[in-house]
C-alpha cells in the first residue's frame, strides 16, 4: 500500500507512447485539410461521397482539420505529454512521419499530390 502512495503519477507507461504516436498522426493530418480549406480548394475528407475519395468543400476541410486538432490536443493534454521524456516526443514524431508518408501515398494515388 505504501508503494502505491509514493508512485510518481507522471511515470511514463507503455500506453503513453501509443497516445503520443496517435497525437502525431492527428497533428500531421491537420495540414492538408487546413491548407486546402483556407485556400478555398476542395479536398477529400471522410465526409465526402465516396468517403476519403470524393471532394469536400473548403469549409468542411477546415472543420475536419479542427476536429483533428481537437483530437490531437486532447491526447496531448490528457496524457500530459509535455511532462514526459524525450522518448514521448520521438513517438509523436514517428506518428507524424508515418502519417506523412501515408498521406503522400494515398493522395498521390488519387492524383491530388
Amino acid at each position: 500500500m505504501e508503494n502505491a502512495q509514493n508512485e510518481n503519477p507522471l511515470k511514463t507507461r507503455w500506453y503513453h507512447y501509443i497516445f503520443a504516436f496517435f497525437a502525431g498522426i492527428f497533428l500531421v493530418n491537420i495540414l492538408p485539410h487546413y491548407i486546402h480549406g483556407i485556400t478555398g480548394k476542395p479536398f477529400p475528407t471522410p465526409f465526402a461521397d465516396p468517403p476519403g475519395k470524393g471532394l469536400s468543400s473548403p469549409v468542411l476541410n477546415v472543420l475536419w482539420a479542427t476536429i483533428n486538432f481537437l483530437i490531437s490536443f486532447s491526447i496531448y493534454y490528457f496524457a500530459k505529454i509535455n511532462k514526459r521524456t524525450k522518448w514521448i516526443w520521438i513517438a509523436v514524431f514517428a506518428g507524424g512521419v508515418l502519417m506523412s508518408f501515408y498521406l503522400a501515398s494515398y493522395f498521390g494515388a488519387l492524383g491530388l499530390a
